[in-house]
């Protein structure tokens, strides 16, 4: 017990607000540590059953509050289910703390119950890890665990770290009779800034979310930089988590803006919806043949725009002010600037015509792609763009009503979707050159499809601001058990859009949807790729607690997406993917000619 209050007060001190807990016997110190800690409202802790949910959550929780947090597990097999969460976390730099109780070393190698090499189980995904003895002082342990996490070791970005405890019996409070035991007093707590990639920094033209502060004061003219002497066909690529400054670049310099929609600057004049697209309207073989890419952020889509990144007739550049660990020194083939004023001399300014051009492509593109979709329309079903437009517009909207939010996109098909047939606002959001009222968050690090409900959760509760959440139905079933929240512990209001077509609809539009027409391999794709179900999502959600409706027409989702998000709930949008691989080549051909 000394040992655990330890622990909870080097978290305290240290700023750590959100501590998520799966039951176990050998964390039982640290439960009653947190307890106590929780009583007195030094911290706020989560319970969730399944370690997996739990460690999403965690993450979730320091994506939206943009300060680390915890997940505490018992040892064993539990310790391992985090492992899903603490690659992403490492692939997306998340600050996330695991806290792995285990046996003290008498116990570890004899065949002791739950006992296993837990240190060094998380590899590489770690920035640090360490193994504090039972009946030691923890809390130099935690505070490098949370400098690692942070990224505040020289060089190295921050991510997921590890602190593996062991205690020994007897791992409950003694009853001496007082209500709670307290080893330390009550610590202050210094304000402590959130380590975050939404930290706000100051530019030309004022702060701007989205990058540390690097950025070189240059003189500046009625408020906005000199544009650069050079002109170049630059094109401003913002990828996963690039933000804000991305489309304040784009825009001032006058250069087109291709923004994934988990970039967060997916708005503003400059920004081109359907853009992978109209890659091929500006190709080497066209009249305006791109020059130039400037990439924000971490593009991770689409394969055309892979391929842009790809050609050697195409000077790339990739602004990073501060280490990353989605990629290896030298494995990328863009040249890596780190200060603003590199990034600013390498694109240049936008000749005469070049934003124009994308600008009136654009609107066509938006033209043909609402054609499409109203003439491939099936009775009784949406597909997968239609629904993506929808929602972005209901986002859209709760930002221009100043409403706060969170919005988190599955991977497969749903965020693919959006950044298709998401339209940009044309204008600035509410809040202005600094961000959005609602952020856009997607686990883009991996790419994996488990845990978004855990994570959307977590968001929520971090941020305090109701989450929607735009998913598939097998994205939805593999992270089921997140529905699950245990009587009287904190809610979040989520509003989950479930797109339901009964199996795997990016299959379709892959390589795989050739195959799925071929006699001889017709029945294999379906059943390895496709993973057909009858799920009934509505028992599913009343076995939960969640509230449920269907949505089968556009009137029927636009009404269910109106009112604004309260409670628990689940919109499932009846789907299917017949047709699905023609819809796209349809789409295709109709933004392409």
């Amino acid at each position: 017990m000394d040992t655990a209050r330890y622990v909870v007060d080097a978290l305290e001190r240290a700023g750590v607000r959100h501590i998520v807990v799966a039951p176990g016997s050998r964390s039982a110190p640290l439960v009653y540590a947190l307890a106590e800690a929780e009583a007195d409202g030094r911290i706020t802790t989560h319970v969730r059953i399944d370690e997996r949910v739990a460690g999403f959550t965690a993450l979730g929780l320091a994506q939206g509050s943009g300060s680390p947090a915890a997940v505490l597990t018992t040892s064993g097999t539990a310790v391992g289910n985090l492992m899903p969460a603490v690659m992403e976390a490492n692939h997306a730099g998340t600050a996330l703390l695991v806290l792995s109780a285990d046996r003290p070393a008498e116990l570890r190698g004899t065949g002791a119950n739950q006992t296993t090499a837990q240190l060094d189980l998380f590899g590489e995904h770690v920035r640090f890890a360490t193994d504090v003895a039972a009946g030691t002082d923890p809390t130099s342990a935690i505070a490098t665990a949370l400098s690692a996490a942070r990224g505040r070791l020289e060089g190295i970005p921050a991510g997921p770290a590890q602190v593996n405890l062991s205690f020994r019996d007897p791992l409950t409070p003694a009853l001496d009779g007082s209500e709670w035991e307290r080893l330390m007093p009550v610590v202050d707590v210094p304000v402590d800034e959130p380590v975050s990639v939404i930290e706000p920094v100051e530019t030309p033209s004022g702060p701007v979310v989205g990058h540390d502060p690097v950025i070189e004061p240059v003189e500046t003219t009625n408020g906005r930089p000199p544009l650069p002497s050079s002109s170049h066909r630059t094109v401003v690529l913002a990828g996963h988590d690039a933000g804000p400054a991305a489309e304040w670049f784009a825009r001032t310099l006058g250069l087109p803006l291709l923004a994934e929609p988990s970039s967060n600057a997916r708005f503003g004049p400059n920004a081109v919806g359907p853009y992978r697209l109209l890659l091929e309207k500006f190709g080497p073989d066209s009249a305006q043949p791109i020059e130039r890419v400037v990439v924000f952020g971490r593009p991770t889509l689409s394969r055309p725009v892979a391929r842009l990144l790809a050609r050697t007739d195409v000077e790339r550049a990739l602004y990073l002010p501060h280490p990353v660990a989605w990629f290896e020194a030298g494995r990328r083939p863009e040249l890596v600037l780190t200060q603003w004023d590199q990034v600013v001399g390498f694109a240049g300014h936008g000749p005469d015509g070049w934003l124009a051009a994308w600008q009136e492509a654009a609107g066509l593109a938006e033209a043909a792609l609402d054609a499409v979709l109203a003439e491939a329309a099936v009775p009784g079903t949406l597909s997968g763009p239609a629904v993506a437009r929808l929602v972005w517009e209901r986002i859209q909207r709760d930002e221009q009503d100043g409403t706060p939010g969170n919005f988190m996109l599955g991977s497969s098909n749903p965020v693919r979707d959006v950044d298709l047939a998401g339209r940009p606002a044309a204008g600035l959001p509410a809040a202005g050159e600094s961000g959005s009222l609602v952020r856009t968050f997607a686990n883009r690090g991996l790419a994996g499809i488990d845990g978004t409900l855990a994570t959307a959760t977590g968001i929520a509760l971090g941020t305090g601001a109701p989450a929607r959440v735009l998913l598939g139905d097998v994205t939805f079933l593999h992270d089921a058990g997140a529905l699950l929240l245990g009587t009287g512990e904190p809610a979040a209001d989520v509003q989950v859009i479930v797109l339901n077509d009964a199996g795997g609809g990016i299959f379709s539009v892959l390589e795989h949807g050739a195959l799925a027409q071929a006699p001889n391999y017709a029945a294999a794709v379906e059943r390895f790729f496709g993973t057909p179900h009858a799920v009934d999502v509505a028992a599913l959600a009343a076995a939960y607690g969640w509230r449920h409706t269907v949505a089968r027409t556009t009137a029927e989702l636009t009404e269910a997406l109106e009112a604004p998000v309260a409670g628990r709930s689940i919109v499932e949008v009846a789907a299917t993917r017949d047709g699905l691989r023609d819809l796209h080549a349809r789409i295709h051909k109709a933004l392409t000619l």
